[in-house]
């Protein structure tokens, strides 16, 4: 591996959790967690967004 894998928080060893704060979810957003699920050898990614009204969230499965 040539870099280092810095997700915000990794739960019990088996979730990835990536926090954002933007208008919208895009797609280089939901390639960043499955390039973290690939490197990490994680199954399940949560990206979460904070900048909306309500929760946004994507569960992302690899």
């Amino acid at each position: 591996m040539t870099g280092y894998l810095y997700a915000d928080f990794v739960v019990l060893n088996k979730i990835i959790i990536e926090i954002k704060s933007t208008d919208v979810l895009h797609e280089k957003h939901i390639s960043q967690c499955l390039n973290y699920l690939h490197v990490s050898g994680h199954r399940i990614a949560l990206l979460v967004n904070f900048n909306k009204t309500s929760l946004e969230y994507k569960r992302i499965i690899k």
